[in-house]
């Protein structure tokens, strides 16, 4: 077999030994919830000029703060940086 059926196979088998709670070499992350009205606050701005500024549509936002959902990939990451360092986000983006 390739080298990159062996590699898939191998990490197959170590996330079944995981989920079956077998010993497996994996690394579990996991993120804790945003409070995305609280950075909101952070950086002072309402709900319209916030989703606005960072392309977040309204509704989405509002669905963030009330934490029907959480935001994922590219926005929990914009969010996360937001959170830390409001000032470098607010002026690499010129808002």
């Amino acid at each position: 077999m390739s080298e990159a059926f062996e590699s898939i196979k191998a990490g197959l088998e170590e996330a079944i030994a995981h989920a079956s709670g077998g010993d497996a070499r994996v690394r579990v992350h996991r993120f804790g919830a945003l409070d995305v009205k609280a950075i909101r606050a952070q950086v002072g701005m309402s709900q319209a000029e916030f989703a606005g500024s960072f392309g977040i549509s309204l509704g989405t936002l509002r669905h963030w703060e009330r934490g029907d959902r959480q935001p994922h990939g590219p926005a929990r990451v914009l969010l996360m940086v937001l959170a830390k360092q409001p000032k470098a986000v607010l002026k690499a983006l010129a808002v």
